[in-house]
């Protein structure tokens, strides 16, 4: 838990971690405001603990006083910023500081136009995570922050309340992706994302009886081997003046995967408790537009089922009709979630007409293989959004990388029996032929990205702004998408 308090002054005498920001060469900016030690023996001492490459030195002043010397480099991004309050947090958490005093009061006022502090410690936040709802003895750790700002009564952090709603709505998407399958099922998601009305986001619930009556049999045939219910959950967020088309983006929320009558190998698949982090995302994103009143239309959809192997599962050989009339012949009932998003991305481009359409889903193994855990797997049937969400991934660190479509790998999942086939049998490719598959639920030409998040959307060891777990990835992507280019 990070706490912070905003001083005017300090005192210099009783803080114990005082931390100082310097430049490339290390050489501190100011060193007047250090009324007990010379300019010559911090020099010293920074020179005698100096090691090439390290940005972040800790100094024993005296038995009493630390200080920890952070280095910022020329014209600094906001990222560098960012990853330098992570590893801020990682320095103090590994040495066991708790209680740290910000002071060099001149570096600040020139870089507050530059949003420095606020970025700083966003990256602070970012890499603070922790899931410990179910330890018995929770351990918070509680960093409390002392920082000297310019003598200003306007001046507060993250004025724009754009950080801290961005925080919240990251963390709930870890929260959701770190819930075990027990107690978030589709069910109890749906119940918690009913609660999202107090921020004023629109809520709509469609239950099992609502999408047979409209026919989304293909999301319904995941989830008919579980006893939880399936759902379809939009949220909508109507934050501009005008009544421009929507931007919309839709969720896999497959709360757990065992594969269905298609089981899985039990190593691992305690891990398919994070086959929703598709909709988590989406959630974290609706929840940030809100709680920052984001001036902009925006939609999310989510699919909710539980992908079961009981003794109404969907069998491999089902035919289905999916809401767009087409049909479906399920080959392989482990490529479920193609089937929830076929259903939500119809009903999402036929009711809201948006803009664009952005999908995530952790939807294949296949991407991982191609991409590891660096970038995100991005198709699309629009040159300007893939751009604009290519150039938006490298402002945050939440990187996606460019992969085919193309005709050729369209055929490939004709089927014989029905209009197309779950998966391609012939083997290869499985990425492009899962968003081939997409691809044929968007009717009417609507721009359209896919992101395959399987390798992004959990890290079993610490990234640069994420620590070990769910890390929330596409939430400050799609973030920084809309507030560079829709807002």
């Amino acid at each position: 838990m990070i706490k912070y308090s905003l001083l005017n002054k300090l005192d210099i005498k009783n803080s114990k971690n005082i931390t100082l920001f310097c430049n490339e060469n290390f050489e501190i900016f100011n060193f007047k405001i250090l009324g007990f030690a010379k300019e010559k023996l911090i020099k010293s001492l920074i020179q005698n603990n100096k090691v090439k490459n390290k940005k972040i030195l800790l100094i024993n002043l005296n038995d009493k006083q630390n200080i920890i010397v952070a280095k910022v480099n020329k014209n600094q991004k906001s990222l560098d910023n960012e990853k330098l309050g992570a590893e801020f947090y990682d320095f103090i958490n590994s040495n066991s500081i708790h209680d740290i005093s910000l002071i060099n009061k001149n570096f600040l006022e020139k870089s507050l136009k530059d949003k420095f502090i606020d970025e700083f410690f966003h990256g602070i936040e970012l890499k603070s995570y922790e899931f410990k709802k179910y330890k018995s003895k929770k351990n918070v750790n509680i960093f409390k922050f002392n920082i000297a700002l310019p003598k200003d009564k306007k001046f507060k952090l993250d004025k724009t309340n754009r950080f801290k709603s961005l925080i919240s709505g990251i963390n709930f998407t870890k929260d959701l992706v770190s819930e075990p399958g027990n107690i978030l099922h589709p069910d109890e998601y749906a119940k918690r994302l009913y609660s999202l009305k107090r921020l004023g986001l629109k809520v709509n619930i469609l239950d099992e009886k609502k999408l047979k009556k409209l026919g989304m049999n293909s999301l319904l045939g995941v989830g008919q081997g579980s006893i939880r219910g399936s759902y379809l959950v939009c949220l909508e967020w109507n934050g501009a003046k005008n009544r421009n088309k929507p931007l919309a983006f839709v969720g896999k929320g497959v709360c757990f995967d065992t594969g269905g009558i298609s089981l899985k190998p039990a190593k691992f698949m305690e891990d398919m408790t994070y086959d929703m982090a598709g909709s988590a995302v989406v959630v974290g994103l609706m929840k940030s537009l809100a709680l920052r009143k984001a001036k902009v239309n925006a939609v999310g959809v989510v699919g909710l089922v539980e992908n079961m192997p009981g003794g109404n599962a969907q069998r491999p050989g089902d035919i289905i009709k999916s809401y767009s009339g087409k049909t479906i012949e399920i080959l392989n009932t482990d490529a479920e979630g193609r089937l929830v998003l076929a259903d939500a991305l119809t009903y999402t481009e036929k009711k809201y007409k948006p803009k664009f359409i952005v999908d995530l889903a952790t939807l294949t193994g296949a991407i991982i293989v191609s991409l590891g855990s660096e970038y995100a797997g991005l198709f699309s049937n629009d040159d300007k959004l893939s751009n604009q969400l290519y150039e938006a991934g490298l402002k945050v660190e939440e990187k996606v990388w460019r992969m085919p479509l193309n005709e050729n790998y369209n055929k490939l999942i004709n089927s014989k029996n029905a209009d197309m086939q779950n998966i391609n049998y012939q083997g290869g490719a499985g990425s492009t032929t899962a968003a081939q598959f997409l691809q044929r639920f968007i009717l009417n030409k609507t721009p359209w990205a896919h992101l395959d998040i399987a390798g992004m959307a959990f890290s079993k060891y610490n990234g640069a702004l994420n620590s070990w777990g769910a890390t929330g990835f596409g939430v400050r992507l799609l973030n920084k998408l809309i507030e560079d280019n829709y807002e």
